[in-house]
């Protein structure tokens, strides 16, 4: 493969969007990927709006993802597209993903992956077939001292682990229960869109995957208490889960869309027989390190110090924060790699980034959560 930008295109993420604007800042951080293609929208006015927006040729600015798909793979191999980013809702995942690894697409999605467990697997079948990169954007993760916090864990400075508390408060549907004008589209909180989950599925999934990340343990079981604080709201907008992992650590979980005043509190406690971590997503750049007599060490983004991958994972030197955007481009950074060594028809290196098996993880832990909050007995075998 010559060295050129991959070229990629967009499905969702059009005017009006967060998440959208999120991957393409992401996607091109490093120079390394061009937006080249998109359908940025169900409705093809304003999809093609949003291409032009983005100065697309407006050949290539599509009214649905399945003319995307049809007149990109008629393209010759010089122009064709290398990747597709999918940042739709919840409840098209699936298809749209599907529909790309056929065609023969490498793939990046938002997560939670599919809308459940049964359409995890059945994507992963298909991923598995059409061997083709499918990276999934658990973007906490490529935080460079979340890489530092894993690292010490494998390494055994924690000792063994005992204990995991994550944290998981947003405040932003409280503007619901005042009724506030300007609030963000609930389409999180419709069951079809979203799924069985509102609140486990957009941020609990996060939380469980970066306490899976760090420890490397797996649950074995749960118990769950979810709550609709908001009036007819079908689905849970809080919820708190119990946690037996695999070899006897404890754990808590606690996810929030209604903590008023809360912004994007992601938190992270590891406490071992040796000693203990802290990591917010709030103030990324530092990790907390704690030993029994309660002495705390911070190590610092940035510092020479640092394992490798938390060398590489951070773009500024310490005193430079790195933030959001820069832990999202880890995540395309690592699956660029990938997706390059498939173009080329070479062998798919190892890379650090989220694969379709942390999506079937993450569905079956909401579906377990929700589970668990229905059941009499509480207490559920994570499902497989």
């Amino acid at each position: 493969m010559k060295n050129r930008k991959l070229r990629y295109g967009m499905i969702g993420g059009g005017l009006g969007a967060f998440i959208g604007p999120v991957h393409r800042m992401a996607a091109g951080l490093d120079g390394e990927a061009e937006l080249v293609a998109g359908a940025f929208s169900s409705n093809a006015a304003k999809s093609r709006k949003s291409g032009g927006a983005l100065c697309l040729d407006p050949a290539r600015a599509y009214g649905s993802y399945q003319e995307l798909i049809s007149e990109e793979s008629r393209r010759p191999a010089s122009e064709r597209l290398d990747f597709v980013s999918i940042v739709t809702p919840n409840n098209t995942h699936f298809e749209i993903a599907a529909a790309c690894l056929r065609a023969g697409f490498n793939v990046i999605c938002d997560k939670p992956m599919t809308m459940s467990l049964a359409e995890s697997k059945a994507l992963a079948s298909i991923v598995a077939k059409s061997r083709k990169v499918f990276a999934l954007t658990h973007n906490y993760t490529g935080y460079p001292m979340v890489k530092q916090a894993r690292f010490m864990v494998k390494r055994g400075d924690l000792g063994p682990i005992n204990k995991i508390v994550v944290e998981y408060p947003q405040g932003w549907l409280s503007g619901f229960l005042r009724g506030a004008k300007g609030s963000i589209n609930p389409w999180r909180m419709n069951p079809a869109q979203a799924g069985a989950s509102c609140c486990m599925g957009d941020i609990g999934t996060h939380a469980e995957n970066l306490a899976r990340y760090v420890t490397g343990l797996e649950i074995e079981e749960l118990c769950a208490d979810l709550t609709a604080f908001i009036k007819n709201n079908p689905l849970e907008d809080d919820g708190n889960v119990l946690i037996h992992y695999k070899g006897g650590a404890r754990g808590v979980l606690y996810a929030s869309q209604i903590s008023s005043g809360e912004e994007n509190g992601l938190r992270l406690r590891v406490y071992g027989a040796k000693a203990g971590l802290e990591w917010r997503q709030e103030d990324p750049n530092y990790l907390i390190i704690k030993d029994p007599s309660g002495y705390k060490t911070t190590y610092s983004k940035g510092n020479p110090c640092l394992c490798a991958d938390a060398q590489t994972g951070g773009r500024l030197p310490f005193g430079h924060p790195d933030g959001f955007i820069e832990a999202f481009a880890n995540i395309y950074r690592e699956a660029y790699k990938a997706i390059r060594a498939e173009v080329a028809g070479r062998k798919i290196p190892a890379c650090d980034f989220p694969t379709v098996n942390d999506g079937i993880v993450g569905l079956a832990f909401v579906e377990t959560v929700v589970a668990s909050a229905k059941s009499k007995t509480k207490w559920t075998k994570m499902r497989s």
